[in-house]
């Protein structure tokens, strides 16, 4: 994670659920229309809707796996 846009109650929001710069997450599942997407950070899953993971800012990096 390198950021989370916004100083509202959803970017709060975002930062009090562990999306803080430097925290590595992964992209575990997209739901069949898109919406909403699975996470896996700091060992637990988050699902955000796609509009709330756009406030989400983030490096890629590649897979070894």
């Amino acid at each position: 994670v390198a950021g989370v846009d916004g100083d509202d109650a959803l970017a709060h929001r975002l930062r009090a659920s562990g999306l803080l710069p430097g925290t590595p997450i992964e992209l575990v599942a997209v739901a069949p229309f898109g919406d909403p997407l699975l996470f896996k950070l700091h060992g637990f899953r988050l699902a955000l809707r796609r509009s709330e993971a756009a406030r989400v800012r983030a490096v890629i990096v590649e897979s070894h796996a």
